[in-house]
């Protein structure tokens, strides 16, 4: 998998086609997407195109798509995969992932009251799982993972399956570092991709990392951006990273990152800067009386 790859979260529709093709231009050949981006039909019109036209192969690209939350019985695993080949016109995936360690009931999207949410004790990710392990054995998917998930939730899943999990998406940056939790996956030859490599404010607007003085004083010193130090800061980590971006010079910006090599006392810099912030805190599961808590969610005390 290309360590640096193209987010598609919060990429609008009507942006997100043209962003994927120009990218897919540039030389980005990993593209991760999400059933619940709600833009995997117009990304996989672009895929096709850029396919149709010469421009790319498939067994070029890396294709990552996740399992939504409404999604986790057994039985309606193949069915969500299904439909999100059919939106990206492929007949396979590359990687599949949970999406989260949170469960609603089928057919609700984003639950409103706590009757919408399954408590994990009900419908734990390891039966999940064995229908994730199950597309494989169907040649759906290439490899599969999680998403969000703590090395508690990881530690309770490793035991139940025949297949490791391949990746564990999370979110990291400067700002939240997860070293401990890096270290669990590295030991357990499990990788990790960086989510919002850059920050991002639930309310959109400036990211705040990109005015961070220590990354900005980096950036200077390199004659490079902002954003093109934290994503060099992602790779020397080990971590995949997934900038978001529908700009061609932003995209042309974020995949040159991969040549920056950042000195070591550069790295120390940064790595002191780690206050465990999230920008994506899952508070947005907390509902009166419902099954998930950012303690229980994330492991951590409340």
């Amino acid at each position: 998998m290309p360590a640096l790859g193209l987010g598609t979260w919060k990429a609008a529709p009507g942006e997100v086609g043209a962003a994927v093709h120009t990218a897919l231009e540039l030389g980005y050949r990993h593209i991760d997407c999400a059933a619940i981006y709600g833009n995997e039909a117009e990304i996989g019109a672009a895929l096709a195109t850029a396919q149709r036209d010469g421009l790319v192969r498939r067994d070029e690209l890396w294709i990552t798509s996740k399992l939504w939350n409404d999604c986790h019985a057994p039985e309606q695993v193949r069915p969500a995969l299904e439909q999100t080949l059919s939106d990206l016109q492929l007949d396979h995936l590359d990687l599949y992932l949970i999406h989260w360690p949170v469960v609603h009931r089928h057919g609700v999207v984003m639950p409103n009251v706590a009757a919408d949410q399954i408590p994990l004790e009900q419908l734990p990710l390891h039966e999940t799982w064995s229908a994730m392990e199950a597309l494989v054995d169907g040649g759906l998917v290439r490899q599969i993972g999680v998403s969000n998930c703590s090395a508690v939730k990881l530690n309770g899943l490793l035991p139940h399956g025949r297949i490791r999990p391949a990746m564990n998406q999370i979110e990291r940056h400067p700002w939240l570092q997860q070293n401990d939790l890096l270290s669990f996956c590295q030991q357990q030859d499990i990788a990790v991709t960086a989510y919002s490599p850059l920050g991002s404010p639930a309310g959109g607007g400036p990211l705040p990392l990109l005015v961070d003085p220590v990354v900005t004083a980096i950036a200077a010193a390199h004659g490079a951006s902002p954003a093109q130090v934290l994503l060099a800061w992602g790779l020397a980590c080990g971590t995949a990273v997934i900038p978001k971006s529908v700009q061609r010079e932003r995209l042309a910006a974020n995949l040159a990152a991969a040549q920056l090599r950042l000195g070591q006392d550069e790295l120390e810099q940064i790595a002191a800067l780690d206050r465990h912030h999230r920008f994506v805190d899952g508070s947005f599961w907390e509902l009166p009386g419902g099954a998930y808590t950012r303690a229980n969610l994330w492991d951590e005390p409340g």
